[in-house]
């Protein structure tokens, strides 16, 4: 984690000895952010491969596995990874939920839009982009771990969109200008408007499909 990327208060914004308060400390004593940048999306490929093969097309997703999600991936490298954030963050002025109330927020994500969104078996580009927003959204703004929730929730964007039928989503264009619309749709979330994250997943999906049909034909 770089610095000013955050902000938090607590035993887990303790950072890595000798990385000048840039790294998180970590199990492997990783100092640089380059290094710890590799080292998450290595192990980031190989958990989506793994849970893509693991996951059932009739599978409702819950609170607990999207904690695996984020064991799975991290456990090697930090200590909490898996386990619920016991700091508040804020990422510039915005603060995300309070810690304390996490455990009953990720409830609530478990009994509203997890089960009524998953199984995701939506075959409308309209359903499949609404449903991938309300989880999406809400699972930001709840912000569950201590790092790697917008990895992690795109982890879970990913097993969503392979239940209806969609090819692995492509992320990359959610750069520039499209970055800062992202943004402002997971604010728009907080009064429950959830058009403009569905208009982003829109644009994923549709740049997806565009880029699979082009490796087929190819």
């Amino acid at each position: 984690m770089q610095r000013g990327r955050y902000k938090a208060v607590g035993p887990e914004a303790e950072f890595e000895p000798g990385s000048r308060g840039r790294v998180l400390q970590n199990l492997p004593g990783i100092r640089s952010v380059r290094e710890m940048a590799r080292r998450e999306s290595i192990a980031l490929i190989a958990v989506t491969d793994r849970l893509l093969d693991e996951t059932r097309m009739d599978q409702r997703f819950t609170a607990k596995d999207i904690c695996r999600i984020h064991k799975l991936w991290l456990a090697g490298i930090y200590p909490w990874a898996g386990q619920y954030r016991g700091v508040n963050v804020a990422k510039g002025e915005f603060m995300f939920a309070a810690a304390d109330q996490v455990p009953r927020l990720m409830g609530e994500l478990d009994r509203g839009p997890l089960k009524k969104y998953t199984p995701c078996r939506f075959r409308a580009a309209e359903e499949q982009a609404q449903a991938l927003a309300v989880v999406h959204v809400e699972l930001i703004l709840i912000h569950p771990f201590r790092e790697g929730n917008g990895r992690c929730a795109r982890v879970l964007a990913a097993l969503m969109g392979f239940q209806a039928g969609l090819p692995g989503l492509d992320f990359w264009g959610v750069s520039g200008r499209a970055k800062q619309r992202y943004i402002a749709a997971i604010h728009a979330g907080l009064d429950r408007d959830y058009r403009p994250m569905t208009a982003v997943f829109r644009q994923v999906i549709d740049r997806t499909l565009r880029l699979n049909t082009r490796t087929l034909r190819g």
